[in-house]
């Protein structure tokens, strides 16, 4: 009987076709799960107040999610996005007004909170009073990672408003509908920038490497051991975690940076087999101190945390 050897590249193929390509987020629990992991996270951490305070805004978001309708994908958009192997919902693309109204409404709701600081309530009445130009402008900004264009104490709720807007507007697809693109490295459904990735533990995604969209919340398969931005693999890519400085850790850490040698970037990885609470975008914002590590060592972060905005060099 004749054998026949796969190459690498065949076997992905092979494997690839019985892996679910792509993960909606859960709309009902998205962002109260994440308020739950940062709230966890803060405990004797050194940003307590800071992550206690995402935590609040991520209630907000999970009750404004609840409420918020916006108009229904343009049909012909999705026809052409179908037919040009195009995100269906891009963030580059125009969207409607009342993603303001979620923007309003997140600030009004963290800042009545008893904790909340003072400065919060200064920064909801600014916001509530800036021009809807000014508004979209920071929009613009935010989604394609300005922070030289942004104000940096409103581009977290500018961020998170636009989160619940689009997580809404994905509402009416099926994972089925959103195709793979050609460009691995983006979302498929808004063509945003992943924030970090995750490995998950319960099937049918169980050990399987999916990147979290920064805007959307959609996960899309992408093999492990590979870069997320250049897509170089192999021995290009290694592993840091808080407790070593270098690419030999035991891999029993929840959160690991996987950095690439041949672009020098890197983003958080999180695993839910060492630990089912990790949240993508939570982890990263609560791992902070390995982003210092990883910048110590000439890494950079290939893309922003949508709740921690700071200028270049910082």
């Amino acid at each position: 009987m004749t054998q026949r050897i796969l190459e690498r590249g065949q076997i992905e193929t092979l494997a690839s076709r019985s892996i679910p390509r792509v993960r909606l987020p859960d709309r009902t629990r998205v962002f109260a799960d994440r308020a739950e992991r940062l709230r966890a996270l803060a405990q004797d951490h050194a940003l307590a107040g800071y992550l206690d305070l995402m935590a609040a805004l991520c209630d907000a978001q999970q009750n404004a999610l609840t409420h918020h309708e916006p108009a229904p994908p343009d049909a012909e958009a999705l026809a052409r996005s179908r037919e040009h192997a195009m995100p269906p919902l891009p963030a580059s693309g125009p969207r409607d007004a009342s993603w303001q109204n979620v923007l309003h409404a997140l600030l009004a709701e963290v800042a009545a909170r008893p904790d909340a600081p003072p400065s919060l309530a200064a920064l909801a009445s600014r916001v509530r009073t800036a021009s809807s130009d000014w508004l979209e402008a920071a929009a613009d900004a935010a989604l394609a990672e300005r922070s030289d264009l942004l104000d940096l104490a409103a581009a977290p709720f500018v961020m998170a408003a636009l989160q619940v807007h689009w997580i809404a507007r994905g509402a009416s697809f099926m994972a089925d509908d959103v195709a793979t693109l050609d460009a691995p490295g983006v979302c498929p459904l808004c063509g945003s920038l992943p924030v970090a990735s995750i490995v998950h533990a319960v099937t049918p995604y169980q050990g399987y490497r999916y990147l979290h969209c920064a805007l959307c919340a959609t996960e899309w398969h992408r093999v492990r051991i590979h870069c997320s931005g250049c897509g170089a693999s192999g021995k290009d890519i290694g592993y840091h975690t808080l407790h070593r400085a270098d690419t030999s850790d035991d891999g029993s850490a929840a959160v690991r940076a996987e950095s690439c040698e041949r672009c020098l970037g890197y983003r958080k990885i999180v695993y839910r087999e060492k630990d089912t609470g990790v949240d993508p975008v939570a982890d990263d914002l609560a791992t902070i101190a390995l982003d210092v590590l990883l910048a110590e060592h000439d890494y950079h972060r290939l893309s922003a945390n949508p709740l921690l905005w700071q200028r270049a060099g910082d």
